[in-house]
């Protein structure tokens, strides 16, 4: 069974950091590209970051370039999205997706990935 398990959510003040987890199962994890994804209340998805099937190509929107990181260890079969410097807007559900290629940019939060997660909540606030 082909899935993404996200974790990792939760509370943080601003200006504090938080990571975030995306497990994946049943299916050949390093052949596969991975990308986060976050909805905020009463807003469409935005894409926020996305590394390739090797790890060695990142991408990231503008809206997060420099505070978050993202990263994969294939001995674990999981992706993370390390956050920093958390502001109230990154305020959101964080999914995470796997796709046969790298997709980046703002249309990429609509991509044609095979497999979401479930979701995990981030609240930034004091």
């Amino acid at each position: 069974q082909v899935r993404l398990v996200a974790s990792g959510g939760g509370l943080v003040q601003p200006g504090g950091s938080l990571g975030l987890s995306c497990a994946a199962s049943g299916f050949t994890f390093s052949s596969y590209a991975m990308s986060w994804v976050r909805q905020a209340p009463g807003k469409g998805p935005e894409w926020v970051s996305a590394i390739n099937f090797d790890g060695r190509i990142t991408s990231y929107a503008d809206s997060v370039k420099g505070r978050f990181t993202v990263s994969r260890d294939f001995a674990k079969n999981t992706g993370y999205l390390q956050m920093a410097n958390l502001k109230p807007e990154d305020t959101a559900v964080y999914y995470c997706a796997a796709g046969r290629r790298l997709m980046d940019g703002p249309a990429a939060a609509a991509g044609d990935y095979e497999t979401w997660g479930q979701g995990t909540q981030v609240t930034v606030s004091s």
